[in-house]
């Protein structure tokens, strides 16, 4: 999940097998969400034969779903210790025409906001509030996953946890006067389980690394995958849960993960050692552009590690409820997020085909299968909110929306308070045709953050793109 500057706060027992899960979805069109080339899967737009009768009531379309995210860090000011507020922005986001939310239980230092038996409740964030990051304490008692379930539930809201996968703590930020905390930091058994770089330095463990804000796991490490199963299982323990979103379920980025367990599972992957490791890999001042054979093979390994990961989690969520939805949100940039090892489209899209990075084997490892949704990151800027390509909202949504191929349902959407494309507030106009430019182009609509809205005061231009969406199928 991107974040927008001056707001979020600083970054950013083992799996069981199952047999396969095949979800009954209840959003929008199906799990296929409409596409109109298979007549199989729910988007046959051909009126069906009624023996010619003429006075067969036609049913309307089910209405997409619409998610708007909740972070915990920026938000951490209004809701830790006030359930008041909670119910009441809840009745708003439902009022604003939002049928889901992403409540974040996982924050980027690695505590929790949900009850679980295998790590530490947060008890503060570092939290945007009044010009400047500073620590907000969480003293009360009440289960905070559960006060956004009850307030959902009684507007008629879904809610989904959000789920920081990889990311496992935060680093100090001496400016604001914040020290370092999280997991990794608290418990120094853990030191190993943080992803290894590949930097000018030599290899370097993330935890050394002080350019790394936000401290991410190796998705190679059993162990530490194991623990987060375990935490999955917990969330998904409770009942009155609709679903449960993982983010920053990748690795952070093309440097990583060196160590010596993604060495090990890399070469038996491959069937041979890797003479001068890392750099026939990756040498460390340079990217993955044209990658040689060796490096489409690496960039393969990196997409099964998530993808096995995935498999493991589902099911881990499912072995505990078997009506739970399961889900990721994914940056919608899939022609570069190999970066991130992750290949989040079905296994039956031909990767190789369309991408010269990707080897023949690339497309086994697409997850969407494993999933119920997929969240895309939409995140174009204001100038580019309609389009057919990456980095326009509508084409984000579009190619997403292909390369899944009805595996999930898709929903996408715009981060409304990302400065890079967004200046602060002053875009209501902008935020109106987002609605139209996602919805359209795939199965749902997806907004980041709650408090950009709240921020922005962009809720009237939310309502009105939904308005004008619902009333278009009626």
């Amino acid at each position: 999940m991107l974040l927008a500057v001056g707001v979020v706060a600083f970054a950013t027992t083992s799996c069981t097998e199952e047999e396969p899960y095949v979800p009954e979805w209840e959003w929008g069109e199906g799990s296929g969400g409409g596409n109109t080339e298979n007549p199989d899967d729910g988007g046959n737009t051909e009126k069906p034969d009624d023996g010619g009768n003429t006075d067969t009531p036609v049913e309307p379309a089910e209405l997409k779903p619409r998610f708007l995210w909740i972070d915990a860090a920026a938000n951490f000011h209004d809701y830790a210790n006030d359930k008041e507020k909670i119910a009441a922005d809840l009745a708003k986001v439902a009022e604003t025409g939002f049928t889901d939310i992403i409540v974040d239980v996982r924050p980027t230092m690695g505590d929790v906001l949900f009850k679980t038996t295998h790590t530490e409740q947060v008890k503060r964030l570092a939290s945007w509030n009044g010009g400047s990051y500073h620590w907000e304490e969480r003293t009360a008692t009440w289960d905070y996953l559960q006060a956004f379930i009850d307030a959902a539930h009684e507007v008629g809201l879904k809610v989904h946890a959000g789920f920081n996968t990889m990311a496992c703590g935060n680093d100090a930020e001496p400016s604001y006067g914040l020290e370092a905390q999280g997991m990794v930091y608290r418990d120094a058994a853990k030191r190993d389980w943080v992803t290894v770089l590949n930097l000018e330095a030599g290899l370097t463990n993330m935890m050394d690394a002080a350019d790394y804000g936000t401290k991410f796991l190796n998705p190679a490490n059993d162990e530490a995958m194991d623990f987060l199963c375990n935490l999955l299982k917990d969330l998904a323990a409770y009942e009155d849960l609709d679903g449960i979103i993982l983010d920053r379920c990748r690795f952070d980025n093309i440097k990583c993960d060196f160590s010596d367990i993604s060495r090990q599972k890399f070469e038996t992957y491959i069937g041979k050692t890797v003479e001068n490791w890392p750099n026939d890999i990756l040498e460390p001042t340079k990217e993955i552009s044209v990658p040689t054979a060796l490096q489409k093979q690496w960039l393969e390994f990196r997409a099964k590690v998530i993808h096995d990961f995935i498999e493991k989690a589902a099911a881990a969520v499912r072995s505990v409820n078997t009506e739970i939805s399961f889900g990721a949100y994914v940056g919608g940039w899939y022609s570069t997020y190999y970066n991130e090892g992750v290949n989040w489209a079905s296994p039956n899209y031909a990767v190789s085909s369309h991408y010269p990075w990707a080897s023949l084997g690339y497309k086994n490892y697409g997850y969407a299968d494993h999933l119920d949704v997929l969240l895309i990151g939409a995140y174009a800027s204001t100038s580019s909110i309609y389009g057919g390509s990456e980095w326009s909202v509508q084409g984000f949504c579009k190619l997403a929306h292909d390369k899944v191929m009805g595996d999930c349902l898709v929903a996408g959407g715009p981060d409304i308070g990302n400065p890079t494309g967004w200046p602060n507030g002053g875009k209501s106009a902008e935020v109106t045709k987002t609605v139209d430019a996602a919805i359209n182009a795939c199965d749902g609509y997806f907004c980041f953050d709650l408090i950009h809205v709240k921020m922005y005061n962009y809720w009237a231009a939310l309502k009105k793109g939904i308005d004008a969406y619902i009333e278009a199928n009626k």
